[in-house]
């Protein structure tokens, strides 16, 4: 039985929804996005448009489509790890800088600013949610992408 097409659109659906919690989180718990945010939305993003395009192509695209987007995840893996690591170190800062400058100057942002608008910084700390931090589930979540899309590329095919 072929399991690529329905792990790509469930995976579609879980960045989407990911992509929904930090809207709610922004929008009802006032918990403004940074640069490093943002460019994680667009991966999450990506992931999703990715995902969703693969699996309505040939099982063969369809795998390749899931390569490209566990080479988004891994991308994802490192832009969590690089906002981890500027809140663990507080002297560095990616506040107001070129990068949001730039962000918030391409088109996306300027058609869906609720999702797309850097307004926050990195070293703003919000309670965590259920322990942990909403940098440190982003982290998890890219993990979790990266682990099923990495399976659905490198698993045999009977």
């Amino acid at each position: 039985m072929n399991k690529t097409k329905p792990t790509l659109i469930g995976i579609a659906l879980v960045a989407i929804a990911l992509l929904g919690a930090a809207l709610y989180l922004q929008l009802a718990k006032g918990m403004l996005p940074c640069p490093w945010c943002i460019i994680q939305r667009y991966i999450f993003a990506a992931i999703a448009v990715i995902c969703l395009v693969a699996s309505f192509l040939p099982q063969g695209a369809a795998r390749a489509g899931a390569g490209l987007a566990f080479l988004t995840s891994l991308g994802g893996i490192g832009a969590a790890g690089w906002l981890l690591w500027v809140k663990a170190n507080p002297n560095v800062s990616c506040g107001i800088d070129p990068m949001e400058t730039s962000l918030n100057k391409i088109f996306t942002a300027e058609l869906l600013p609720s999702l797309f608008k850097a307004d926050g910084l990195c070293t703003t700390e919000y309670p965590p949610l259920l322990g942990l931090s909403v940098a440190q589930w982003s982290a998890v979540w890219f993990v979790i992408l990266a682990i099923v899309l990495g399976w659905t590329v490198f698993r045999r095919q009977r």
